[in-house]
């Protein structure tokens, strides 16, 4: 088992007793050895109860069961969602030592389709920034130059996928924490439809309409394959979507669609965006729009950059987190993530209120450019990697940026909903990933993943040796 194989490779090969899922996860836990010590992508890690599962999946399949459709696949799980006896620090010294004492949704879904949860990723505190680096972990780094960042905050999950120690991670994303890391360590990272997979009473309350669930994974079928094991209400999730008649891998099995008009948008009219970031994407989506012989069109939704909205609601939602700490665990927040909390004690209700009907105003822009374009593309991050220990730029093309300036992309479609992947699109002349993001209707999460596929197929992509 030296070969890293998919994880639908894993688990048919699995269920084939083709392998056992004991040989897979030693070989997996002897990558995770040899690489993470450079790459701080896992902070903790379980073999024992590793192989408890794995010795599980096994014994099922002697005994003529179907452990399921991750039978025996290595999984990493993000520090922000709970993994019943494992750390629980949400990458926060407020919650240094913690275990959970429950799996989260996801995971209790993951581990019943027979995926071997083999440790926590790191993530940056509370998930609140767009790279990977805490006061209790401290940074993770890209193994495609260990020096930059792998972005965030699922940061721990793409570096360990890319480097080849598991296939297959959990993520999340609030304002581009599955697309940002994608990016800029070139997996494929989809977010999905907002509701798709139950949060459940994961994190900040008022995070539930931005934050989704999702994989990092190397191929489009493991992404497919992932979802279809975790989509679906829950009775403790107000704003979960029905998966009824939804098989996320079939699509992508099907033949690709065929497309009429594809726009692609290098700034979406506010950004500061790095050239050769523009160069790139904007030859992987002319590849990308002739892979689904669709014509690519120069084109942008026409919204205003809707930051300032996003962060009302989002901001505030943390003060709450905050507020319901003790005044020991306040103390031990890193001041970044305290003053972002801070930001939202002066938001008034009022204002709350106006963001949401800006969310409203956005999707409807959203929905009028759709009835124009089949899908929507752009760069997914405004630069490549930068130093793992921060901070971004706070200039891009000679432009003066915020701390968000280098993820203009993001942020617009968790605030509107949007099924959002980001694919790679190729290198910068110094050899770092740079990603192209396709955005697509609310609830063509199939379709979304069929593109992914189509493109795929027609440029390949690798991993760093």
């Amino acid at each position: 088992m030296s070969e890293l194989l998919s994880a639908w490779q894993i688990a048919d090969g699995v269920r084939a007793k083709r392998f056992s899922a004991r040989e897979v996860l030693d070989a997996a836990l002897a990558r995770i050895e040899r690489q993470n010590p450079a790459l701080n992508a896992f902070i903790a890690v379980y073999p024992e109860m590793a192989r408890a599962q794995a010795e599980a999946v096994d014994a099922a399949i002697a005994r003529g069961e179907d452990p399921g459709l991750l039978a025996g696949v290595p999984i990493g799980i993000k520090d922000l969602e709970p993994v019943k006896g494992m750390l629980f620090t949400e990458g926060s010294r407020a919650h240094e030592g913690r275990i959970a004492d429950r799996d989260g949704v996801s995971v209790s879904r993951l581990k019943a389709a027979g995926a071997v949860v083999v440790g926590k990723t790191n993530t940056p505190e509370f998930g609140y920034k767009g790279f990977t680096e805490n006061q209790l972990w401290g940074p993770t780094r890209n193994p495609w130059d260990p020096t930059k960042t792998p972005g965030g905050s699922s940061g721990g999950s793409s570096s360990a996928v890319a480097a080849g120690m598991v296939p297959l991670c959990s993520a999340s994303d609030g304002g581009g924490s599955i697309r940002i890391p994608a990016s800029l360590t070139g997996c494929y990272g989809i977010k999905p439809t907002a509701g798709r997979i139950p949060r459940a009473s994961i994190h900040a309350p008022t995070w539930g309409p931005f934050s989704t669930m999702g994989p990092m994974a190397r191929t489009v079928r493991d992404s497919a394959r992932y979802l279809d094991v975790t989509v679906g209400p829950h009775p403790d999730d107000l704003d979960a979507l029905d998966s009824t008649g939804h098989a996320f891998e079939a699509a992508v099995l099907a033949e690709p669609p065929r497309l009429k008009r594809v726009a692609y948008s290098e700034d979406l009219g506010y950004a500061a965006v790095d050239p050769e970031v523009i160069s790139v994407t904007r030859a992987a989506a002319a590849a990308l729009a002739e892979a689904l012989g669709a014509e690519l069109v120069e084109a942008g939704p026409g919204f205003p950059d809707p930051m300032p909205w996003w962060l009302t609601i989002a901001a505030s939602g943390d003060t709450r987190l905050v507020d319901a700490m003790t005044p020991e665990q306040r103390d031990r927040l890193e001041p970044g993530f305290r003053n972002f909390s801070e930001y939202g004690r002066a938001i008034t209700a009022l204002q709350v209120a106006e963001a949401l009907e800006q969310r409203h105003q956005v999707n409807r822009t959203m929905t009028a450019f759709f009835g124009k374009y089949d899908l929507l593309l752009t760069p997914t991050t405004a630069t490549t990697a930068f130093v793992a220990e921060g901070p971004p730029p706070s200039s891009i093309a000679g432009k003066s940026v915020g701390p968000a300036g280098f993820i203009p992309f993001t942020y617009p479609f968790n605030f509107t909903g949007h099924p959002a992947a980001s694919l790679p699109a190729g290198l910068s002349a110094s050899g770092l990933p740079i990603g192209l993001q396709a955005v697509a209707p609310r609830y063509a999460d199939a379709l979304l993943l069929q593109v992914s596929a189509a493109y795929e197929a027609s440029r390949p992509w690798g991993y760093p040796d």
